[in-house]
């Protein structure tokens, strides 16, 4: 099993390449961001500094989107950044959260989602692609490689997922669920003719290492309001017992009242009271060390590939030491 590292890029941007250096150290494959422009620092620009300053982390947004930037500069963006620093970047992408929805915006459909794939993927890889009705390809690309990974929690996303991306990321780490959509992912992909066991598997969720669990849950409670806001999507699309979603993905946010942006993955977000310990303990991996492997474990049977770590709390160092030292070699 690999192991991310997930941050909000933050000023100032010397810390967030520090924590990407110390994950590095402690045997972490991959560096995530948010990518929402309006709330955090410019990504793209951080990714080149922290690759100038590890060795063989392969860094990329969890998750970025088709309505901020176009598809040719986001593909650009990327071939550069591999022309420089050699393959080492991976687009996760999504409809578009807090990126649109703090822009007055209003999430991209699957289908300009599905579009985008394909596009920025060809593009960054030195293809020719459509966009807007024109046909482009970056001349200078050579040996490029972008995989593209899809952050999905619906029937239908999940079907995209498996129909087009290279990698499926779960934002949440319960096993139930996670087998649930992982299993939707490979049919999906089966059904489109690919290998289901090409598509990458990664669970992210806020992980918290030690044996004061109020305080863990405390710290991690937003991340159950952050998950709320796509699950009140579902219920919005697809009805609050249509069977297409588990129940026991939808049942927590009846008492949801709304959200605000501003604290957005924030360990103080007071927009995040309606969701329960039981759901804190579902969605995150909380406790001592051996509580993180023995779930750990329990996810890789279940086909996770990788587990990267949401880092918004009190304790990202000792979290990122705790791995290294402990967890990441119980898994490797």
């Amino acid at each position: 099993m690999d192991f991310g590292l997930v941050l909000q890029t933050d000023p100032p941007a010397a810390q967030v390449i520090s924590l990407m250096k110390r994950a590095e150290r402690n045997g972490f494959r991959y560096g995530w961001t948010f990518d929402s422009a309006v709330l955090w620092q410019e990504p793209f620009v951080i990714y080149s500094q922290i690759l100038a300053n590890t060795r063989r982390l392969t860094v990329g947004p969890m998750v970025t989107n088709p309505g901020t930037r176009t598809w040719e500069v986001t593909a650009s963006t990327f071939a550069t950044l591999n022309d420089m620093y050699g393959n080492r970047t991976v687009c996760g992408i999504g409809r578009g959260d807090s990126a649109m929805r703090v822009a007055g915006r209003k999430p991209n459909t699957l289908a300009r989602l599905g579009e985008a794939i394909d596009v920025i993927r060809d593009l960054a890889e030195g293809r020719e692609a459509d966009v807007d009705g024109q046909r482009l390809r970056l001349p200078w690309v050579k040996e490029g490689r972008l995989p593209v990974w899809m952050a999905a929690y619906g029937p239908k996303a999940l079907a995209l997922a498996g129909e087009k991306a290279d990698g499926f990321i779960l934002q949440l780490a319960d096993p139930f669920l996670t087998e649930w959509m992982v299993k939707a992912v490979r049919k999906a992909a089966s059904d489109a003719g690919r290998d289901p066991a090409s598509i990458t598997i990664c669970v992210a969720a806020p992980a918290y290492v030690g044996d004061d669990l109020a305080h863990a849950r405390e710290q991690c409670r937003w991340f159950g309001g952050m998950v709320g806001n796509h699950v009140a999507d579902l219920v919005s699309r697809y009805g609050e017992h249509s069977g297409l979603v588990p129940e026991s993905l939808t049942e927590y946010i009846k008492q949801r009242q709304g959200y605000d942006y501003s604290h957005h993955g924030r360990a103080d977000n007071p927009d995040t009271a309606f969701v329960p310990d039981e759901i804190v303990d579902r969605f995150c991996l909380l406790g001592p060390p051996q509580a993180h492997i023995d779930k750990l474990k329990e996810l890789r049977e279940l086909g996770v590939d990788q587990f990267a770590v949401y880092a918004m709390h009190d304790a990202r160092e000792a979290v990122i030491d705790s791995y290294g030292e402990q967890i990441i070699p119980a898994l490797r």
